[in-house]
């Protein structure tokens, strides 16, 4: 089967002929892929920056937003049939520790992660995957349509999740980025919450985008939007969502924070710098997230088959991995690129 496959750090990946994965276990799945996110993940991952916390072996198959139709199932498996359309939870998890048996599955202590971990992803035809990580949907569902839903979509909703209760109405919430994360926290917050939402980006065409799916006010990255959404907020926002949180967006979020408010970091790769007073004068929260559980990706399909989410997406034929990689690199995506085997 053909796969993309990074060989060397700080290289292209490549599109290889590789065996297909096989059924190791009584619980594995094995998926035809329909649909695939580029993330910009894929991105850290080609730089480097995960192999410290996941120790891949190269060459590996990188891709971890993934959907499909179920291909072959292992002698244990009852929750899915062979035929079944599929999104996939990005992290296989036990079901038996103690963060699985809470529902606490992203920290499980024995999960896997293909396309971040040493385990193939599913940028190629066919991934190997666990019963557990199958989330059914309706059959008419095309997997391109939702693939980067399965992280991008349960991340971005994972920190909403944890926001409602700071957002009842008559608050604001700020979004922070309104791209392949944040477009989906834009209507995440909105199907939620009755919260104002102002959204800040640098990009003209990522603020229509807001504008079209429900952002009630749009401010343009300058270098005065922070005092711009102090403005507007009346002095901070009650919570902010930072879907960049590097190149000194993560500055940007904490100064656009109120008082008595959160500051949520969903992107990463900056660095913040805070004087501990300004926690202890303003009670200011920073609120950590990484990709959300099995069960916020349920309810999040639940709002994407409604209708009140929908991702925004550019589609490329899986051999055209590597342009898709380069036009998120450079800004030329939006919303969320997806490969199509």
């Amino acid at each position: 089967m053909r796969a993309v496959r990074v060989h060397r750090y700080h290289e292209d990946p490549s599109i290889d002929d590789v065996d297909e994965p096989k059924l190791q276990g009584p619980l594995d799945v094995i998926i035809r892929i329909g649909g695939a996110g580029v993330c910009r993940t894929d991105l850290h991952i080609i730089e480097g920056q995960w192999d410290e916390i996941q120790h891949p072996q190269l060459p590996y198959v990188i891709g971890h937003e993934n959907a499909g139709w179920v291909q072959e199932i292992g002698e244990g498996v009852t929750n899915v049939a062979v035929g079944d359309t599929v999104i996939l939870h990005p992290q296989p998890s036990c079901g038996l520790c103690l963060a699985c048996r809470a529902g606490d599955d992203m920290h499980c202590e024995n999960a896997f992660f293909p396309g971040l971990s040493n385990n193939d992803g599913g940028m190629a035809e066919y991934l190997r995957t666990t019963a557990r990580a199958c989330v059914k949907l309706d059959a008419a569902t095309d997997p391109a349509d939702v693939a980067a839903l399965a992280d991008a979509g349960i991340t971005a909703y994972h920190a909403v999740r944890k926001a409602v209760p700071l957002l009842p109405p008559g608050t604001t919430a700020v979004v922070q980025g309104a791209g392949g994360l944040g477009h989906i926290g834009i209507q995440c917050l909105k199907a939620l919450t009755a919260t104002r939402v102002v959204v800040v980006d640098r990009s003209p065409d990522a603020l229509a985008l807001a504008r079209d799916i429900g952002a009630d006010e749009t401010v343009t990255a300058d270098g005065d939007h922070v005092a711009a959404v102090t403005d507007l907020t009346g002095g901070g926002a009650n919570v902010v969502l930072d879907f960049v949180a590097e190149q000194g967006a993560e500055m940007d979020a904490w100064h656009m924070t109120g008082a008595n408010g959160s500051m949520f970091v969903i992107g990463y790769g900056g660095e913040l710098s805070i004087p501990t007073l300004d926690f202890v004068a303003g009670e200011k929260n920073v609120i950590g997230n990484i990709v959300g559980t099995y069960t916020d990706l349920a309810e999040l399909m639940v709002l994407a088959q409604s209708g009140k989410v929908t991702l925004h997406t550019r589609k490329y034929p899986l051999d055209r991995a590597v342009d898709a990689l380069h036009d998120l690199d450079a800004g030329r995506v939006r919303g969320r690129a997806i490969l199509v085997p």
